[in-house]
């Protein structure tokens, strides 16, 4: 199954659907490149919808860090949307759960991003 990204903005918040593999190789990039380009355009918020990957290496959840990490240097947040029982699994084992804020209900992600603004 091929790795495939949409983006949308819902409010100021830009949300990326993914679906297929978040693997090493193509997938990592084209995920970096999609968050770099908005990044770059000013945007600080991002909703990572992962309700459609079916499996995450090593290389994936790296990148899933290094988004997180680069938008809160930049005074952002990435949020995580519905996580599969493999991802969340993962997270878990992970120790990432307590990093990432993740929500099973889009709208109230995007109204979590108003209510988290730094004062």
């Amino acid at each position: 199954m091929a790795f495939t990204i949409n983006t949308r903005k819902v409010q100021d918040v830009v949300v990326v659907d993914m679906s297929g593999q978040l693997s090493a190789g193509e997938p990592v990039l084209l995920l970096r490149n999609t968050v770099r380009h908005f990044i770059d355009d000013g945007s600080r918020k991002f909703l990572l919808n992962l309700g459609q990957i079916s499996y995450i290496d090593s290389s994936g959840l790296g990148e899933l860090i290094i988004t997180y990490t680069s938008l809160r240097n930049r005074q952002g947040d990435a949020k995580l949307l519905n996580l599969t029982k493999l991802a969340k699994d993962l997270l878990q084992m992970t120790k990432l759960l307590t990093v990432f804020d993740t929500f099973d209900d889009e709208a109230k992600a995007v109204q979590s991003f108003a209510s988290s603004a730094p004062a």
